[in-house]
């Protein structure tokens, strides 16, 4: 099994980084999101899975008696899966926003990238206000 998770993790970074790679904005948010699941197997994987056994002290006992399933991973990998939605999410409308104004999502056709974003941020501020 932990072989299988090793193979999995190792096929989400590099599809991760190959769709970073790309030029288009779009295929960089699916690869952050690749990625963010690749750490998040790579966690679940390092905590060691013991199935089937609880993470806490049975009644009457003074200690965890193995084998138990550690609380600490899988606390770590619910948390990641939280910010990286509101990471994603973020990412998705700053994408769409940078491609209502340029009308591109290519990479090299945005000439300015860094101006057009500071702009855009600035306008959303503005509109909040």
């Amino acid at each position: 099994m932990g072989l299988l998770l090793a193979l999995i993790t190792g096929i989400l970074y590099s599809a991760a980084i190959y769709m970073m790679l790309r030029r288009s904005l779009a295929k960089l948010i699916i690869g952050l999101v690749l990625l963010g699941h690749a750490s998040n197997m790579a966690i679940f994987t390092l905590g060691r899975l013991s199935k089937g056994n609880p993470p806490f002290i049975a009644e009457g006992a003074t200690a965890v008696v193995p084998p138990y399933a550690d609380p600490v991973p899988q606390a770590l990998i619910l948390t990641a899966i939280v910010i990286g939605f509101g990471i994603q999410a973020f990412a998705i409308v700053l994408i769409k926003r940078v491609y209502q104004e340029t009308g591109s999502d290519d990479l090299d056709k945005l000439q300015t990238a860094d101006d057009t974003l500071v702009r855009i941020l600035k306008q959303i501020g503005k509109k909040n206000a």
